[in-house]
């Protein structure tokens, strides 16, 4: 057993590429290439050499789902530069497998890591749609806009055998409660009915995550995904169906991908978006980890670049915890793609102005018939 309290802020190691499935070391279909260690586990069990067999079998290359009958869903979120007051994930880890997907960290809290584990364990809350159902009863609740989801997506390939996001969707349209959603997974078309009845009544409002049209780029950034070409679908035929739809480009990587936010702003405009929102990269915990041996294995030719470039954008560091300056960084890097973001908002017309979800007409099914007896 190997003791795994390392010091978090020592400089990142990239893992031999020889490890791994692939001809040349590399699991392809993966974001993560390496099992970061848990910061709240004493020991772990590792293979040290390559040739060692004693004892030792590879781990499951397979998606696990594990299932979780959770006691409470809906979070409510104190910080105050996400955009939200409460979310409600019905899944945690995500297959989609986003090298820089700043979710990774919470798995570390079931026990797991935010590295391969988060891709390949994927807890799956089977009874979310009773417990929404249980929250939204309680006398308690006022009504205000839940996220769903605001750490992993929603939409991810485990929605599609579980389908627990349309029964939570149905739960919130029987009691009008107003739902944002985001997602970089065209499945959300499966329930385009259902979204389309609660865009009829102002409770639903969507953003559609893109960060390239790079096809090579984000097949090994974001390789569980849809391409850009489907996220734009998403964006045209729900548009055209009545729903507020939106582009969220995030995070915007400088020396990868920053380069191409006026042609995803542009392309967004002319399939319906109507507003947008960008965030700064930054890499918390083990992502910082997890990003440098990725980046290394995919950019060795720019990986000091990338790298620097990161830090300009976070006073020297690569990431920052501070409101108001985490999601948009500072320093001349972060404040070129926020003049960008800015300039090309106006032009493409996505500044709609702040759109209100409608609390209002909230009901809990057999309110009014208990109060005539």
């Amino acid at each position: 057993m190997k003791n795994i309290n390392d010091n978090p802020n020592a400089a990142p190691k990239p893992s031999p590429k020889g490890e791994g499935p692939g001809a040349d070391g590399y699991l392809k279909g993966r974001g993560a290439q390496i099992n970061t260690k848990n910061r709240f586990l004493v020991n772990e069990r590792t293979k040290e050499h390559i040739e060692g067999i004693d004892d030792w079998s590879e781990p499951n290359v397979e998606t696990q789902y594990l299932e979780e009958h959770s006691k409470t869903l809906v979070n409510k979120v104190d910080s105050p530069d996400v955009g939200m007051w409460y979310s409600m994930n019905p899944y945690q880890g995500c297959e989609h497998g986003c090298i820089y997907c700043y979710a990774r960290n919470v798995h570390e809290y079931w026990g797991y890591s935010a590295g391969l584990d988060f891709e390949r364990k994927i807890i799956v809350k089977k009874n979310a749609p009773e417990l929404l159902r249980k929250f939204l009863m309680h006398p308690k609740w006022e009504c205000l806009p839940i996220s769903l989801s605001g750490n992993t997506d929603c939409y991810q390939p485990a929605e599609q055998k579980f389908g627990i996001t349309r029964k939570l969707l149905e739960v919130c349209n029987e009691f009008n409660q107003p739902v944002g959603m985001i997602t970089k997974n065209a499945g959300m078309l499966r329930d385009k009915d259902l979204i389309q009845e609660m865009a009829s009544k102002k409770l639903i409002s969507i953003l559609v995550s893109i960060t390239s049209f790079n096809e090579d780029l984000r097949r090994v950034m974001e390789p569980r995904t849809t391409t850009a070409k489907q996220r734009l679908r998403i964006i045209e035929q729900l548009s055209q169906a009545g729903v507020r739809m939106g582009v969220m480009l995030g995070p915007m990587i400088p020396g990868l991908n920053e380069h191409e936010m006026q042609r995803i702003m542009k392309a967004a405009s002319e399939h319906g978006a109507s507003f947008s929102a960008y965030t700064f990269i930054r890499l918390n915990g083990s992502v910082k980890i997890m990003f440098h041996d990725w980046l290394y294995k995919n950019f060795p030719d720019r990986v000091d670049k990338v790298w620097h470039m990161i830090e300009a954008g976070h006073g020297g560091q690569v990431n920052d915890s501070r409101f108001g300056l985490r999601m948009r960084g500072e320093g001349p890097i972060s404040d070129l793609v926020r003049q960008q973001f800015q300039k090309y908002n106006k032009l493409y017309g996505l500044n709609a102005e702040r759109w209100e979800l409608d609390c209002t007409i909230f009901r809990r099914p057999g309110a009014e018939q208990g109060r005539l007896f």
